[in-house]
């Protein structure tokens, strides 16, 4: 069972995204909160898997509250959603540790997949705001693609295909099939490049990766 909190201050909001989640029978909504200090209050007491977290709150912001969720002693995935699609909110929450970025006018089922996907250990970004990441990271300055690329020396040439295709949106099941690996030490290579690359999620590497320039290699994963 996938346990989710939703912060929106907008009450009307937080009725519509828990119909919708409750709808699901593998996922429980298990609080809710009308700002960000009330949603890092009851994901510690609720070991919350993913917060649907809105960017504009009072008392404390969904950026603000991001990085707070993601410091837990059980951490929780973060969700983050706006009505703004603004390059300031997508890079400052992916920054603070979001795992997605969504309008608050994404399509219901989108909405659910990505609860799904995010506690699966995978990203989720808006169309919109995935473009315009890969955009900003193809052009990046020499200095940064040459420190990416230093930073991703540390990694085994098994944890590079990982990252590879983990940087092309793949799944850990579609990584596994791809490179005829089990889930499970797919995950294990996920878990160890993030700690290496010092990252705090997929979102985080994928960019890293795309700075670097790096892609998938020539056994059959390209």
């Amino acid at each position: 069972m996938i346990r989710v909190l939703i912060a929106d201050d907008d009450a009307l909001v937080r009725l519509g995204l828990a119909d919708l989640l409750d709808g699901d029978d593998e996922v429980e909504v298990v609080a809710q909160a009308p700002d960000g200090l009330r949603a890092v209050e009851l994901a510690a007491a609720h070991r919350v898997d993913v917060a649907l977290v809105d960017v504009r709150m009072p008392t404390m912001d969904g950026i603000t509250a991001t990085a707070r969720l993601r410091a837990l002693p059980h951490p929780a995935r973060v969700i983050t959603l706006t009505t703004f699609d603004l390059d300031e909110y997508v890079y400052n929450a992916l920054a603070a540790g979001a795992d997605g970025f969504l309008l608050k006018d994404t399509d219901p089922a989108e909405i659910l997949r990505a609860v799904h996907l995010v506690a699966a250990g995978s990203a989720m970004l808006h169309p919109s705001a995935a473009r315009r990441l890969i955009d900003r990271y193809h052009h990046s300055h020499q200095p940064q693609a040459t420190a990416a690329r230093t930073r991703l020396d540390r990694l085994t040439p098994r944890e590079r295909d990982v990252l590879a295709l983990l940087a092309r949106g793949k799944t850990n099941a579609d990584i596994a099939q791809d490179l005829r690996m089990r889930e499970s030490t797919v995950k294990a290579h996920v878990s160890r490049l993030l700690t290496t690359l010092e990252v705090t999620n997929r979102v985080q590497a994928a960019l890293l990766a795309r700075d670097a320039g790096l892609t998938p290699g020539r056994d059959g994963t390209g």
